[in-house]
């Protein structure tokens, strides 16, 4: 079997272990597993890609893989879990970025090939560099170019260097088809004459790189989640485009399959907000609709009285949000869960599809604490049973229990399907403040006749409940 046999079969296998894993990933009971596997179909990929011929040094690819093993090692011991979102938003700008320089790097090697000197030894003059090969390349370059500067873009939103609030201005989405169309007529001339130092490459990189920030930065924070979704998918397909310039198989296929996910996702997620796509990317959320002025009583509520309707309620939900990643109250969370099961009370952790800042944040925090999976309950499922609920706990979350969604058509969640804590018997909000979430909108919630707020920290205050049952 000779080397080139070997490394297709082993992309086979790899991409069989790729399939495998993303289908173990759909449950939060194999999610591990399939990471894993998904991790030695990786490594497989990338000994089988080190037999390739053309490779310019091994010295170079052992120091990137010593450094990015470093990295990675670092940022998974060092990066708290409610810096997970802007991990995830830089994980595919990065691999945005490396399927640009793939992609730029790849006319070089055609530019270079021994055909093209060979050609030129004679006195005819090429570029060397194929339709095809150019298509791709480009297709490589404009799609990792906006998923580049897109992902700093939500970088700087989810961790707030930069306002998460829509940027929006007149005339927006006439300057970004300008762009767009700008960037599809250099990419059409550069095609045509394909060559590593022509100006329309430079004006695609640019154009591309621009239309990036232009894209998220109209993107409010309320639909970052669907954001870091689409941009994942963004990196698969920009990684697939880079495959098909170098022909390399199992790039294609893990491109595909990273691209094909990415846009599952983020469908799933715009259904859970009741909104298309094209909303989300174009309407600037909370820029124009405000809702209405909310006003009412607060009725806070001590520690102490929290654990007295704890210990005599026969149901308790959890429903969590990101301020449960903020306070790092997963673990102490759990401890409730599991003392109050001791007390003969059924106990359920509600999930809504966009809580959190990222897909899945809040199945990660209750996976890390390790919470039963059975407890986790999707939205649809607990809202049809939640007025038998006796206590809904909401750990700050709010706009996926605001019921401004249901109730003010001026809001600018108005349509989002929620859960319905509002309807439980008593609800307990445990947040810091009477501060609005990430996406600026107010919650009615806090001012209901059953609501209770429970202010400080939540690590702190569930802590003290613990406490009161001990």
């Amino acid at each position: 079997m000779n080397i080139e046999l070997a490394a297709n079969f082993s992309y086979i296998v790899s991409a069989g272990f790729f399939i495998f894993g993303l289908k173990m990933l759909g449950s939060p009971a194999t999610a591990r597993k399939g990471n894993m596997l998904s991790s030695l179909g990786m490594l497989i990929a990338v000994v089988a890609g080190l037999t390739a011929s053309g490779i310019v040094s091994y010295e170079y690819i052992i120091g990137g893989v010593i450094l990015g093993t470093i990295i990675g090692a670092l940022a998974a011991r060092l990066i708290a879990m409610t810096s997970m979102p802007e991990m995830v938003a830089l994980f595919n700008g990065s691999g945005g970025a490396a399927s640009l320089l793939v992609g730029w790097a790849t006319l070089y090697l055609a530019a270079n090939s021994s055909a093209t000197a060979a050609l030129s030894s004679v006195g005819l003059a090429t570029t060397g560099i194929g339709t095809f090969t150019a298509s791709t390349a480009v297709l490589a370059i404009v799609i990792g170019g906006v998923t580049f500067t897109g992902s700093l873009i939500a970088y700087g939103k989810l961790s707030e260097i930069i306002g998460s609030a829509a940027v929006v201005f007149t005339g927006q989405r006439f300057v970004n088809s300008l762009i767009l169309a700008g960037l599809l007529g250099s990419g059409v001339m550069f095609c045509q004459q394909p060559a590593v130092d022509s100006q329309w490459l430079y004006i695609v990189l640019g154009l591309s790189l621009v239309l990036g920030v232009m894209v998220v930065i109209p993107i409010g924070g309320a639909d970052m989640p669907v954001v870091i979704s689409l941009l994942n998918s963004y990196s698969g397909i920009a990684a697939c485009a880079a495959g098909f310039a170098i022909n390399n198989n199992i790039l294609i296929v893990a491109g595909s399959l990273v691209g094909a996910a990415g846009i599952i996702l983020t469908n799933i997620m715009c259904k859970a907000m009741n909104r298309s796509l094209a909303n989300v990317l174009f309407s600037g959320f909370g820029a124009v609709k405000q809702g209405k002025a909310i006003e009412g009583e607060v009725n806070p509520i001590s520690v102490e009285d929290a654990y007295y309707i704890l210990e005599a309620a026969n149901n308790v939900c959890f429903v969590p949000g990101y301020g449960m990643a903020v306070a790092q109250a997963q673990h102490v969370v759990k401890e409730l869960g599991e003392i109050l099961e001791a007390n003969g009370c059924e106990v359920s952790y509600a999930i809504h599809p966009v809580a959190g800042r990222m897909p899945g944040h809040m199945n990660v925090l209750l996976a890390e604490a390790d919470v039963p999976y059975e407890q986790l309950v999707e939205m649809d499922d607990i809202n049809p049973r939640i007025e038998n609920v006796d206590v809904a706990i909401v750990i700050g979350a709010n706009d996926v229990v605001n019921p401004s969604a249901r109730e003010d058509e001026d809001s600018p969640i108005w349509g989002m399907p929620i859960i319905n804590v509002d309807q439980a018997r008593t609800v307990f909000i445990l947040k810091r403040s009477m501060a609005s979430g990430f996406s600026g909108v107010d919650n009615p919630l806090f001012f209901g006749e059953n609501s209770r707020m429970l202010f400080g920290d939540a690590k702190v205050s569930i802590s003290g409940v613990i406490a009161e049952f001990t």
